[in-house]
């Protein structure tokens, strides 16, 4: 099983983790969704947003912008990043169960192009 988190508003991918409010956590069994439930997050500071999502059991985390600093802490909880995201939660799912979302559909606006998200900005070639 995968969980995967993604912070959203109003249906949508929520455009600052950072200051995120609600996460949506989903399971995933051999590529289909198989739970939603969603968790408030009242941790301000990176480290103990880090630690909420890891006390879940979060594996991945698809969001839109985030600081460095928050990144950084994910990748020490073993909390795979993608950033840069934005769109439909129910499509973003879907995009990812599919194998689909790294395609440019969901890029967030300014980071034209195929290339790589990292860092909150968009880069061309491999992390």
């Amino acid at each position: 099983m995968m969980r995967v988190a993604i912070p959203h508003w109003q249906g949508r991918v929520s455009p600052v983790f950072d200051v995120a409010g609600n996460v949506l956590l989903v399971d995933i069994v051999d590529g289909k969704e198989q739970a939603r439930q969603n968790v408030a997050i009242d941790a301000e500071q990176p480290q103990a947003r880090a630690n909420l999502l890891a006390e879940h059991g979060v594996t991945v985390l698809i969001c839109g912008a985030i600081s460095w600093p928050l990144e950084r802490a994910l990748f020490a909880a073993g909390i795979e990043v993608i950033p840069q995201t934005c769109g439909d939660v129910g499509q973003v799912v879907a995009a990812f169960t599919s194998g689909r979302l790294r395609q440019g559909a969901f890029l967030m606006p300014g980071c034209g192009g195929r290339g790589w998200r990292f860092r909150g900005r968009c880069r061309r070639g491999r992390r």
